[in-house]
């Protein structure tokens, strides 16, 4: 239960888009990743409400949720789901602290599921994701969007993830949508809006 809650929080960023996407070339994607990378490592807070859309097979209606997300850096990282229930997960000294409408706990964060699912989120604020070993990234382009798509290598990740894709709007640096597709076949949409950069966080923000 808390695997699924986590992974479905994690990630995401803008609705589904059907223009055609296509493969950049090897030295496309090489500048991409170089720009993105340079230009993060100035990022030391992230803020942004985002709006969440779970799609699952078993349901008729999509389950559509929002909230806040605040990052800090170097491993600061905080969920909080506002509507249409109160919901908060913060990442902090490899802990995972839940707060379910008022009911608290802690979870170990040291494991590898965790571990690796929290440093993609974490990296997508200072460029690092694309180094992670653990997944082969393909990169693609379209009007509005460079694409970054990542697929678990690991036999462990891929019980719960079968793809990850970030959403990096032309011209910018940090990501604006994730889409992610869980083993199951159930998917979740993440839009980031109202994003702000180097904003003083306060520290309540990553308390319960």
């Amino acid at each position: 239960m808390i695997k699924n809650i986590f992974i479905t929080a994690l990630l995401s960023v803008s609705g589904l888009f059907f223009a055609q996407n296509t493969a950049m070339s090897g030295a496309e994607a090489k500048a991409f990743v170089s720009k993105v990378s340079s230009e993060t490592k100035e990022i030391k807070t992230l803020q942004s409400d985002f709006t969440q859309t779970k799609k699952m097979d078993f349901l008729d209606k999509n389950i559509v949720t929002y909230g806040k997300m605040s990052l800090k850096t170097p491993n600061m990282l905080s969920w909080k789901y506002t509507k249409p229930y109160q919901y908060s997960i913060v990442f902090k000294e490899n802990k995972i602290f839940i707060n379910d409408q008022g009911k608290k706990s802690a979870v170990d964060a040291k494991s590898k599921t965790f571990e690796k699912i929290n440093k993609l989120i974490v990296g997508s604020s200072n460029g690092q994701m694309f180094n992670d070993p653990e997944f082969s990234v393909a990169y693609f382009k379209n009007g509005s969007f460079n694409i970054a798509k990542f697929t678990p290598k690991s036999a462990q990740l891929l019980k719960y993830i079968k793809q990850i894709e970030l959403y990096f709007p032309k011209n910018q640096s940090t990501v604006s949508q994730v889409n992610m597709t869980e083993a199951s076949g159930d998917t979740t949409n993440i839009v980031f809006k109202n994003t702000k950069i180097n904003a003083p966080v306060a520290a309540s923000e990553f308390s319960l």
